[in-house]
């Protein structure tokens, strides 16, 4: 079983190696402003997923995705010779859509806040059905069921 510790060390060094090899050495048009976001290699070693983003619409995504799977060979032997493993990782390069999903948390948190404020508007507004205080309260009743009750307390019996 191998270190987690050793696993994150890895990873992160994948991260940092496939940045700056994407950043200096790979010069295909195709490449676009992309940024390496995370990196994740499995226990045994031999698996790596690297995320990343890119500034721009679905072309510029897809044809950065195809600059990266053409350039997936040297990646590969760059970070094998860097990390000094028997094995080199494979890398699997996977869009981060993190950017997506914050807007649409961001669109999800306003549509709540829209209905909270409509119910607070219709609440403000609301009127009881039938009386305000809908049970009865009869102070005769209270004393009649004190006067009943035994002060003394239950016995218990003790062995």
């Amino acid at each position: 079983m191998t270190d987690p510790a050793k696993v994150r060390r890895h990873a992160e060094r994948i991260r940092e190696l496939v940045a700056s090899v994407v950043r200096s050495q790979i010069k295909d048009p195709r490449l676009g402003m992309i940024t390496i976001t995370d990196a994740r290699i499995t226990a045994d070693l031999r698996d790596a997923t690297v995320f990343y983003t890119v500034l721009g619409d679905a072309a510029a995504q897809s044809s950065t995705a195809a600059a990266l799977e053409s350039a997936k060979g040297m990646l590969r032997s760059t970070v094998g010779k860097a990390l000094g493993l028997r094995h080199s990782p494979t890398l699997t390069f996977v869009l981060d859509d993190v950017q997506d999903q914050v807007k649409h948390i961001d669109d999800l948190l306003v549509q709540a806040r829209t209905a909270d404020a409509e119910v607070q508007r219709l609440a403000a507004q609301a009127k009881y059905a039938g009386e305000a205080q809908p049970y009865r309260l009869d102070e005769d009743e209270d004393a009649d069921t004190e006067d009943d009750e035994d002060d003394t307390p239950p016995a218990t019996d003790r062995r």
